[in-house]
């Protein structure tokens, strides 16, 4: 059966994108607990609520995004296994969701076995990439939310995407790990999908209030420059709350601190791509990296990192939402307001009254 978003044809942005096909981002990180999923269910509400045409593929067998997005076990019973081991096409396993213009692959348990099972299989690497195929036209952006670990899974992920999103905690063995990521990069580059880049690293669970961010901040930004964006997720409670309801913290309280964050940062992925007239970055070398807590370079072109145009400062916010009684009905489901802002690029709406 068709996806309910996909069957309105009339709506011009649903026909965006018709003749092309869907810019695919993998959100990965090796280590475990740095807001990957979180980052996906988030961004991909942000840039639904934008008139964008959005699908998350849960390729983690913990299946947290599919339960973060209110999908329950007894609807996963086609996954994304299925596609991987079977060779179904992706547009036959995809599951609506809440949110409008938004849908999601789900993970079932029997992905928890694909790793072993795919070491075998002809064309193992490209499973995924295969079963996208069928998207052709159909989506604007697939985020991909790969496992926390650099297996077969997260291979077929970067395989089938365009770019790599990285979620960094503003920890330093965050910083060790992003070195071995940016090497899988690499060699996924060289041997497997030369077109692949890195989209951006965005910093996660930041708080002000602990010196130590402001210093993993400041390393990471010394190291690899515009490659890092702007916009920082801050701890907040709400957005652990999300989850536990089956909703994206979007829908669960847009007026917060980690809904705005992921408000303001679909907006600069957006702006980054319009303005710099390319979609990602060019891949910084993993030395760049293996180094951050020995030395202080001067410059990120000294030790070789490949900088994206500058991109434009984020201007100050006004809360999103605010007097607005069921941010569910008002900001997602009509989304004009929410999605103007994010088209503009100034990641927040105007508030219709004052902030109490």
């Amino acid at each position: 059966m068709q996806p309910q978003h996909l069957a309105n044809s009339d709506d011009d942005a649903s026909n965006q994108k018709a003749s092309s096909g869907p810019r695919v981002l993998a959100i990965a990180n090796q280590k475990g607990g740095v807001g990957k999923t979180t980052t996906a269910v988030n961004l991909a509400t942000a840039l639904a609520a934008c008139k964008k045409r959005v699908l998350i593929i849960d390729m983690d067998p913990q299946g947290n995004a599919s339960t973060g997005l209110g999908v329950a076990p007894d609807r996963r019973a086609r996954s994304i296994y299925h596609v991987l081991m079977d060779g179904t096409p992706v547009k036959d396993v995809i599951i609506d969701t809440a949110v409008p213009g938004m849908a999601v692959v789900a993970s079932g348990v029997d992905l928890s076995g694909a790793e072993l099972e795919l070491v075998n299989a002809d064309r193992r690497e490209y499973r995924l990439r295969d079963g996208l195929e069928s998207l052709f036209g159909s989506y604007d952006y697939v985020l991909i939310d790969c496992p926390p670990a650099l297996g077969l899974l997260t291979l077929n992920a970067f395989v089938a995407s365009d770019a790599v999103l990285v979620p960094l905690q503003a920890e330093f063995y965050a910083l060790e790990g992003l070195s071995h990521l940016l090497r899988t990069v690499e060699r996924v580059k060289r041997g497997l999908n030369p077109k692949l880049e890195i989209q951006g690293i965005v910093l996660t669970m930041f708080d002000r209030r602990n010196n130590l961010c402001d210093m993993v901040a400041e390393d990471v930004r010394k190291h690899l420059g515009d490659v890092v964006y702007e916009t920082m997720i801050p701890r907040n409670v709400r957005v652990s709350e999300a989850p536990s309801h089956g909703k994206p913290v979007l829908l669960y309280d847009m007026k917060c601190a980690g809904s705005q964050s992921y408000i303001r940062l679909a907006g600069e992925i957006l702006r980054r791509e319009k303005g710099s007239g390319v979609s990602g970055s060019g891949l910084p070398h993993s030395s760049v990296i293996s180094g951050a807590r020995m030395s202080r370079p001067e410059s990120a072109a000294s030790l070789g990192a490949i900088s994206v145009p500058k991109t434009l400062t984020p201007k100050p916010v006004v809360p999103v939402g605010q007097g607005v009684k069921d941010p569910v009905a008002t900001a997602i489901a009509n989304s004009k307001r929410l999605g103007t802002a994010l088209a503009s690029g100034m990641g927040a709406a105007r508030a219709e009254v004052p902030p109490r």
